[in-house]
């Protein structure tokens, strides 16, 4: 997927989370293990949001891998040091398809 097609996604998701009451706190946040599209905060629980698009559901879903999940993991963790953060978390997808956004929360195992 090109970058121009990422931001267009991100941009679609963002939109899609706000109207659910998600607040946007930052996007793309690179550490040397990868990157987190998306973090967000909804009542007490912050949000760390993975977005996959592609022209259908399964084509999307299938690049959240276990790989990138663990990739996810560990910036998730230096961000939470980086930021001297104690607070609660999830790791969730957002998929998104020219039918819409799905939102995937807790897809850690």
């Amino acid at each position: 997927m090109s970058r121009a097609k990422g931001n267009i996604a991100e941009d679609n998701t963002c939109q899609f989370l706000q109207q659910q009451g998600f607040v946007i706190m930052e996007r793309n946040c690179y550490s040397r293990f990868g990157e987190i599209d998306i973090i967000a905060r909804k009542e007490n629980l912050v949000h760390f949001i993975e977005v996959k698009s592609a022209q259908d559901y399964e084509q999307a879903i299938q690049n959240v891998t276990p790989q990138k999940i663990k990739r996810i993991v560990k910036t998730v963790d230096c961000y939470l040091k980086k930021h001297a953060l104690d607070v609660d978390y999830c790791i969730d997808a957002a998929i998104v398809t020219p039918d819409g956004v799905e939102f995937l929360e807790n897809i850690t195992f």
